[in-house]
């Protein structure tokens, strides 16, 4: 599925495309998991029955899971990209309204470094 390449931002591309294909079907899964808590909720049992009983991983697990793993993957793409971009001599400012963020934080994402929003 992977392919090594000479180019760091289609290797975070394709990682991305990987947890991407993981995130649709854990979603798919906590979706599943979620209809058959509304049914038992509808049924009748009790929150405190559904809670202590659910299966894990929970859904607001999976959700947070996804979440993480897409940021990362989101935030190494992001690096590469302005990565490459620099290397193709194309300025900070330009880069900036590209990715519609400021030139300090292009620095920031050049450096590899991680804003409080990120982590």
């Amino acid at each position: 599925m992977g392919r090594d390449t000479d180019d760091p931002a289609v290797d975070a591309l394709v990682e991305l495309r990987s947890g991407l294909e993981r995130t649709m079907v854990a979603l798919n899964a906590a979706s599943a998991r979620a209809e058959q808590l509304i049914e038992l909720r509808t049924a009748g049992v009790s929150w405190y029955d559904i809670v202590s009983t659910e299966e894990r991983p929970l859904v607001v697990e999976t959700i947070s899971r996804v979440l993480d793993d897409l940021g990362e993957l989101g935030s190494r793409l992001r690096r590469e990209e302005a990565l490459a971009l620099q290397r193709e001599n194309v300025s900070i400012t330009r880069i900036g309204e590209l990715f519609r963020v400021s030139r300090q934080r292009v620095s920031t994402i050049l450096h590899g470094t991680r804003s409080r929003a990120e982590a």
